[in-house]
Formats: C-alpha cells, structure tokens, sequence
C-alpha cells in the first residue's frame, strides 16, 4: 500500500516543517526538532534544532539553545550556540553566555554574559577561539575576530 518513497517524501516534509510555541504557552521539557521553532510563550528546558529559531518579543527561556541562526527578542536565561548568524532585536534580554560566529546587535538590547565568535562552529560542535595577540598599543591582532555589527532602530 506505501512505497519506499512515500515515506522519503513524507520524512523530509517533516524535516522542513515549522514549529510555533504560542504566547499563552508554556513548555517543560527539551525540544529538539530538525525543522524552524517559533517561540511565543514560555519554554523551561534546552532547545536545539538544525534550523532556525525565533523568540518573538512575549517569549521567555529558561535553558540552553542549540540551532543554526536565530534572532532573539524575547528573554533568554542560559547559553546559546549559533554556527551561523545570531541576532539580537532592541527588545532582547539575555542573561547568559553566546557562542556564535556572526552576531548583530541591535540598539537597546541587553546582554549580560560573555561572548565568544569568530570560529567557524561545526554543526552544533562548539570551539573555543584561539589565543590573541596584542600590539603594544594594546589592540588584538587575531585577523579572525570578527566585529560586532550595529544596527541603529529607525526613528
């Protein structure tokens, strides 16, 4: 009645799927999911997915993300582990610490932890960066730091 490849076909529509966590819900436990996670409500435990993940500006976290992008908006307690782009909307409020290798940071948000980028992550295999040098001057010379970008809210 099923054939191989209605299973393949059903499997990656899985893998691609979206997932949303609504504002008047709370979730405890880990999630993991290969597909997008939107957050709204609140989630008490770690998340990780392949993909990306939201927290829209009513969510709140209390654990450990691991995904590929995600942009925060919401309130993060824990660290999180992005290989790609991490960013942060002015109304973001993370206490904890980043790992990540591209970050934005936009104007308002709040941080308090530590950050380390620049290193390539491997999937959801952490690295720590290598060792910097400074000038005499004091500044780094570590050619693979990269900068914090910016970007101003439109008045």
């Amino acid at each position: 009645m099923f054939s191989s490849t209605n299973k393949e076909v059903v499997r990656e529509g899985l893998s691609h799927s979206s997932n949303i966590i609504g504002k008047e819900t709370s979730l405890e436990g880990d999630l993991n999911t290969s597909g997008n996670l939107r957050v709204e409500g609140k989630v008490v435990g770690s998340i990780q997915t392949k993909a990306k993940v939201v927290l829209g500006d009513t969510s709140v976290v209390k654990g450990d993300i691991i995904a590929q992008t995600a942009e925060i908006g919401g309130e993060l307690h824990g660290t999180i582990k992005v290989s790609g782009l991490l960013t942060l909307k002015s109304t973001a409020v993370v206490n904890g610490d980043i790992i990540t290798s591209k970050l934005v940071f936009e104007e308002g948000a709040k941080f308090n932890g530590t950050c380390s980028m620049g290193t390539p992550l491997k999937g959801v295999m952490v690295t720590q960066p290598a060792a910097i040098a400074h000038k005499s001057n004091g500044s780094p010379t570590d050619s693979s730091l990269q900068q914090i970008m910016l970007s101003k809210k439109e008045v």
